[in-house]
């Protein structure tokens, strides 16, 4: 496989990394900086800033389950100019204080917009390329991910000393400029070739049905270490522990620097050690990651978990997909693939409720990063789990043909 992109490769790289660059670098990532600012600004309470950012969780969730359907029924082009138009709206429209209400639809039309970005950008851009380059451009889609953890970082902190407001506005016009520049990517893009039936034939997997549900259970806890770092971790820093928002702001660019980082390392990971050794690999690393902070809250320790959690976001959905597609086969991974995106953002929505609710009954962050990282090891734990149970089971089928 080539090591290089072309300029074939462009259309696909640009509707890839535009979708996933909006629908979480900006939607998601960019209210982390901006929690800090609203809650010292009085717009809302520590407590309604934390219910808000759930709120994108419980979007997100809502549209996981509606993204296919919609991909379908209507035009995916306009699916998708919806989506970012959406975005772009919930920022806009949110430039001024209001009502609690009005803040919490929009932080979740934001998430439903960005869900349905994730799911059909990057599935639109691998579609129309070639199967010899799909490893490659796929890791390369999700570095928008990253890309927008960076411009939060670096854009969000310089825009704030204008105006808090300004600021919404301003990342409003962000998603425009990123939905044009998707829309050129997707008018460019070479119809993808129809694959034939018996080439991606799938293969019988009734006997790894429990080790599929334990990987999809895996990925569901990942979903509860998520929400700290990408949700509470710049205020944590920034206001429980009185570093400020210029060091909180570095610190998020760490992570964001980790998240364009990430695709590329698992991949890297995955060629030499497997899909599951990889997967397990990256639990306990990102595990490791997420408890750092509630024992060392030293630079080195800030910057080390910024950047693996960073790295490990987009590193574990890659490598989770890998390797439910080694397990199922080509043709029902799609599908698998969906319930397991379902799983996660239920997971998240949940998670992302519940921690909001501890924090305002306990008043500090410290606890859930622990809280998450156990669910960490316990998805680990589980990874493992279903590498044992899948030798098993080959092991009863090559008995029982003998």
């Amino acid at each position: 496989m080539s090591r290089t992109f072309t300029s074939h490769d462009l259309p696909a790289l640009m509707t890839g990394i535009m979708a996933t660059l909006a629908g979480i670098g900006i939607a998601r990532f960019a209210y982390t900086p901006l929690l800090p600012a609203i809650i010292q600004e009085g717009w809302f309470t520590a407590s309604q800033g934390a219910y808000l950012g759930a709120a994108n969780l419980l979007g997100y969730f809502i549209g996981a389950l509606v993204a296919h359907s919609l991909s379908e029924r209507f035009s995916t082009r306009h699916v998708m100019a919806a989506s970012f138009a959406g975005i772009a709206l919930s920022f806009v429209l949110c430039a001024g204080e209001g009502g609690f209400t009005w803040f919490f639809f929009w932080r979740l039309v934001s998430g439903i917009a960005g869900a349905i970005l994730m799911v059909v950008g990057p599935s639109l851009a691998l579609a129309a390329t070639p199967a010899e380059r799909k490893t490659r451009v796929g890791a390369m889609v999700f570095t928008g991910i990253g890309l927008g953890a960076l411009l939060s970082a670096f854009i969000v902190p310089l825009l704030l000393e204008l105006s808090l407001a300004f600021t919404w506005g301003a990342l409003g016009l962000l998603c425009v400029m990123a939905g044009l520049l998707c829309d050129h990517g997707i008018t460019r893009l070479a119809l993808p070739a129809t694959a034939s039936s018996t080439a991606n034939k799938s293969r019988e997997y009734s006997g790894v049905k429990v080790v599929v549900w334990l990987v999809i259970s895996a990925y569901a806890l990942d979903a509860v270490g998520f929400v700290p770092h990408t949700v509470f971790w710049v205020d944590y820093l920034a206001r429980e522990n009185a570093l400020g928002n210029q060091a909180a702001s570095f610190q998020w660019g760490i992570f964001g620097l980790g998240a364009v980082c990430g695709p590329l390392m698992v991949g890297a990971l995955a060629q030499r050690a497997g899909w599951h050794y990889g997967l397990a690999i990256a639990f306990l690393a990102k595990a490791a990651a997420v408890l750092l902070p509630v024992f060392s809250l030293a630079l080195i320790s800030q910057s080390v978990s910024s950047f693996m959690v960073g790295a490990m976001i987009p590193g574990i959905v890659a490598l989770t997909s890998g390797r439910l597609a080694e397990l199922v086969g080509p043709t029902a991974h799609k599908k698998i693939w969906g319930q397991a995106t379902a799983a996660f953002a239920a997971a998240q929505a949940v998670a992302g409720y519940a921690m909001s609710a501890l924090y305002g009954v306990w008043g500090t962050y410290s606890p859930l990063f622990a809280i998450s990282g156990l669910m960490l090891v316990a998805g680990f734990l589980l990874v493992l789990l279903s590498r044992g149970l899948q030798q098993r089971n080959a092991a009863l089928t090559a008995q029982n043909r003998r």
